[in-house]
Formats: structure tokens, C-alpha cells, sequence
């Protein structure tokens, strides 16, 4: 989990917008926007070495931070991710990447709308505001399976993190792998996620060659 106050220093240092303070990364507020370069004295001078040819590694480690930053993951989480998609024969370690990534509870209950942020998404799985298939599920990695109901817990529905829930929602249409039904604020896995909830410029062959090293 990354730190409020890192985040957009995160943003800056991969050169990219990660999206990690939800609406003010919409906004001309936006950190990235003001400063392009990365953060620190030499931010300026490390801007201008990036825009010169990186190395296979380089490349690598870049791709690598972004998916991690985008998910909001520890490096031992992440690694033991790409670990067991890419230790599993038989099967396209690029898509399961994806599909392990996005059952994430935490990703879901952010893709469902019912959080603004995937940080936010994890602070409402942690303080009990989340159920699964009826039961309080506090643990944000908690691997969802098909056909698992998401829901926010009706005894939070009061609670001041819900208050604009409903207007959000009535503008928020999922990706096509959940389903939600806006009013009773129920989500459901209808189908595993592909390689195509991954932002698209991200090189996911990349990263599995970095942890292949």
C-alpha cells in the first residue's frame, strides 16, 4: 500500500498518471500536470536521461513499477503474483497475471464504483464496510471466484464515505466482467477478467522477463 503523501511523488517518478487520488488526478491540481519531471533536486536532469534510449532493464523495471504502482502493491505481493501466474504450465501467464491482479477484492470494490480510488477501495474492505456473499471480508487481497456477490455492507450505508454512493453510481457503468446492481449496491463476478483490464500501454511480456532474470 502506498502512502497518501507518496502518491503523487509515485506518479511523477514513473513519468506517468497512475490514477491514485482519484478525482484530483482528473483535475488541472493534478501534481503530474504542474511538475512533469520526477521528484527531487535532480528530478529535471533524471527527465532528460529518460527521454535518451533505456536499456532492456531499464525497460523492464519501468513496466514493472507501473502495473505495481497502478495496482497500489507491496513488491513482495506483486512478485509472488507474477511467481504464480508465470509457474502454472498450460496457460497464458500474461491473462492470469490479469485475472490475478483484478480478483483482487479491493480492485473489485474500486471497479464496481464503490470507491473513488483502489487505496480508498482497501481502507472500506479493511474497516468492515464490504461483504462477500453475505460474509464481512476485512482482508483487501481476499481472491474473489466467478458467480461471488460484492456488496457494501448495509449497516455502512449511512456512513459519510457512502453519502454521494448513489449519484456516483447512477453515472458508473462497471467493466464487462461484473455486474451491478445500482440500487442495492450488489456487484457480482460474472466472468474472469482478461489481459484487457490491464491498461493497454502497459508491456506485461516485459515484466515477466524482469522476474525471469
Amino acid at each position: 500500500m502506498i502512502a497518501a503523501d507518496s502518491k503523487c511523488r509515485v506518479c511523477r517518478r514513473v513519468g506517468q498518471k497512475l490514477f491514485l487520488k482519484s478525482d484530483k488526478c482528473f483535475s488541472p491540481k493534478c501534481t503530474l500536470v504542474k511538475k512533469s519531471y520526477p521528484p527531487g533536486i535532480h528530478g529535471r536532469k533524471i527527465l532528460k536521461r529518460r527521454r535518451s534510449v533505456l536499456s532492456e532493464y531499464g525497460l523492464q523495471l519501468k513496466e514493472k513499477q507501473r502495473l505495481k504502482f497502478f495496482y497500489g502493491l507491496r513488491e513482495k505481493q506483486f512478485s509472488r503474483y507474477i511467481q504464480e501466474a508465470t509457474g502454472k504450465k498450460g496457460v497464458d501467464s500474461a491473462v492470469l497475471i490479469s485475472k490475478i491482479l483484478e480478483l483482487r477484492l479491493d480492485n473489485a470494490v474500486f471497479r464496481l464504483g464503490f470507491a473513488k480510488s483502489r487505496s480508498s477501495a482497501r481502507q472500506l474492505v479493511s474497516h468492515g464496510h464490504i461483504v462477500v456473499n453475505g460474509r464481512k471480508i476485512t482482508i483487501p487481497s481476499y481472491r474473489l471466484k466467478k458467480g461471488d456477490e460484492i456488496a457494501v455492507r448495509p449497516q455502512s450505508f449511512d456512513k459519510k464515505v457512502f453519502s454521494d454512493l448513489d449519484l456516483i453510481l447512477k453515472k458508473y457503468n462497471p467493466p464487462a466482467w461484473l455486474k451491478l446492481d445500482k440500487t442495492k449496491k450488489i456487484g457480482q463476478v460474472a466472468s474472469f477478467p482478461g489481459l484487457d483490464a490491464i491498461p493497454p500501454d502497459v508491456d506485461i511480456n516485459a515484466i515477466i522477463e524482469f522476474y525471469s532474470r
